[in-house]
């Protein structure tokens, strides 16, 4: 077939039903998309770049091109690296820092953190552009990082070339911010455009704390822009201001054929598409996003304390008061986050809310504490306290180190930023090695009244096996119509938005990297967890049997993983990939067009 008419084909994808599966059907056409590119090369192979070539790339990123060694080789009480990383492991600022080391160290039976042999440490989109021409002249292991947070060991590849953007971290608001070659066509938006390793805790700072606005990013401050957008991308209170992926006005791309484009609604529509949540690195390079704000509320708040059953039977009771109360008072653009249903019969709330002051907010919850008062088999297992604070300090370093130092942990290297906090509550992902993870997205439909004692039982059913929690904010069923219909209009699976949670069971054991002194993963403990993991939501979705599941927070073992992370969306997908970069020159194990590699990018299926 003639790549033109291949292209064509491709095109024509989303008309066409499924004869086949997603999976066999775009693999079929991932070989046939083939092109020159068979297979890449590796350091012992003999089409690996010369160290005159190399250092050629070096000149051309004005001397920005790094070899990469773990700070864990070699490792010996004299090696000042090594005694850092390990002083500094459970701080994800270094881990960002560091091109060598990610923000997970592996998953059991997956993935193991391995760096790449260099990394371009960019600053500025032309740096991009050379790298991502070197790798397609030369035949080579392309991988991206920014932020660094991967479940899915996406951000580190051995035997490769890195873009590490994380220098590339400017930001800039906009009054009035009208994308190119949209002037008379869209209204301007007030805005902001964030460089593509700048981490949300820069964003929030500029628009919320210094500038008294919002945008919708990720709930982990250290979660980098560029990879929670094209991700989909939930935060805290996206119930209210739909997914980041949503906000997108206008983006810097670097494409395969080395082209720096600006997308946007009237620009590579459909690239602009594709990266809002088709997923990070599959597409192309992205260097700068430009995203809407919106005008601040008043207050941000949130509701934390736990509750224990006595009786398992107790337990399931409680599990349908609680799905009854989320439904009828809280399943609405004011609030989000989780609820965590344990296997010990303990519920744990950690709930945010947006629009509502403190009285609003207990007002809400005292029908709901009023019952677990009237139950004698029902308890506070610890105290359910609502705060509210003025919402231009919910990312506002300083305030909480005067009023709930706890809260937050800082990052104590000499020198760093004093916005650099994460919440304390997510320190213990920092480094971690994954047992196992899976997500889905549970409908609305499930909380109708003919179904909500079916959602309820197997809830109860799922924490005999392990625990899980319910992430409001990561379902939009709920959420205004205009929020809805914006993230309608991305790549994400269109089950998100009549999706009331995502449900996420997962375990983990402390960082693991290779080479790392006494820490080899407790590999027979890992899998006996994510069997547990896999009862546990098994049981949870035969209530949900066709549920999807979001690609930055999934299962690495996802099974017709096309359809789960994009559902519907996935052909239009396709065609995407086989027009910007139809010699398959970004992968992502299970990234979009990936159908056709190896799950380490290196050789054709």
């Amino acid at each position: 077939m003639h790549r033109r008419d291949l292209l064509k084909t491709a095109l024509t994808l989303p008309l066409l039903p499924w004869a086949l599966s997603p999976g066999i059907a775009s693999a079929t056409s991932a070989r046939k998309a083939a092109g020159a590119l068979r297979a890449r090369v590796r350091p012992a192979d003999p089409g690996w770049p010369s160290a005159a070539q190399w250092d050629q790339l070096k000149d051309a990123v004005g001397g920005r091109l790094q070899a990469l060694h773990s700070p864990f080789d070699a490792c010996t009480a004299q090696n000042a690296a090594c005694q850092e990383a390990l002083a500094q492991i459970k701080n994800p600022y270094y881990l960002g820092d560091t091109p060598a080391l990610t923000q997970t160290s592996g998953w059991v039976d997956a993935w193991t953190s391995h760096p790449s042999v260099y990394a371009v440490a960019a600053e500025n989109a032309q740096d991009v552009v050379a790298a991502v021409n070197f790798a397609r002249q030369h035949r080579l292991r392309l991988v991206v990082k920014g932020g660094g947070h991967s479940y899915q060991g996406t951000s580190a590849a051995p035997d490769s070339l890195l873009v590490w953007t994380r220098h590339m971290n400017a930001i800039t608001l906009h009054d009035a911010f009208v994308p190119q070659a949209c002037a008379g066509k869209l209204a301007p938006l007030p805005a902001v455009s964030v460089q593509a390793g700048a981490m949300w805790i820069d964003a929030y700072g500029a628009v919320t704390t210094r500038g008294g606005r919002y945008v919708q990013g990720g709930g982990c401050t250290t979660v980098g822009v560029a990879g929670l957008v094209q991700s989909g991308g939930f935060g805290s209170f996206s119930k209210n201001f739909g997914t980041a992926a949503s906000n997108l006005l206008e983006a810097e791309v670097v494409t395969a054929d080395g082209k720096l484009r600006v997308v946007n609604p009237q620009q590579d529509r459909e690239l602009f598409w594709g990266i809002k949540g088709g997923g990070g690195g599959s597409l192309g390079v992205v260097t700068r996003l430009t995203l809407r704000t919106h005008e601040l509320p008043e207050t941000f708040g949130a509701v934390f304390g736990a509750i224990k059953a006595d009786s398992d039977e107790a337990y399931r009771a409680l599990i349908a008061h609680i799905m009854r109360f989320y439904r009828d008072a809280l399943c609405n653009p004011h609030w989000g986050e989780q609820i965590v249903f344990r296997r010990d019969n303990v519920v744990r709330l950690s709930m945010v809310f947006q629009g509502l002051n403190q009285a609003q907010a207990q007002q809400v919850w005292a029908p709901f504490l009023a019952a677990v008062q009237a139950r004698p088999d029902w308890h506070i297992h610890d105290d359910v306290k609502v705060i509210a604070l003025p919402a231009r300090h919910f990312w506002d370093a300083d305030f909480f180190r005067e009023h709930a130092p706890n809260l937050i942990v800082p990052d104590r290297r000499i020198g760093a930023p004093r916005d650099h906090v994460l919440w304390a509550g997510d320190e213990g992902q920092v480094g971690q090695f994954i047992y196992g993870y899976r997500s889905a997205w549970l409908p609305q439909s499930l909380l109708d009244a003919r179904q909500i004692d079916s959602l309820s039982d197997a809830m109860f059913a799922a924490t005999r096996h392990w625990g899980f929690s319910l992430h409001f904010n990561k379902g939009l069923a709920g959420a205004p119509p205009e929020a809805i219909a914006r993230s309608r209009d991305t790549a994400m699976n269109p089950g998100a938005m009549d999706a009331f949670a995502l449900a996420i069971s997962g375990s983990e054991g402390d960082p693991a990297f290779p080479g790392m002194p006494g820490t080899e993963p407790d590999l027979a403990k890992g899998r006996q967890e994510a069997a547990a993991i896999d009862r546990s939501m098994d049981s949870l979705i035969k209530v949900a049997p066709r549920a999807g599941s979001y690609v930055s927070e999934s299962n690495y073992f996802e099974r017709d993983w096309q359809t789960s992370f994009w559902g519907a969306n996935y052909p239009r997908l396709a065609a995407a990939k086989h027009r910007y970069d139809p010699e398959g020159l970004f992968f992502v194990r299970h990234g979009v067009g990936s159908e056709g590699w190896s799950d380490d990018g290196f050789t054709r299926r």
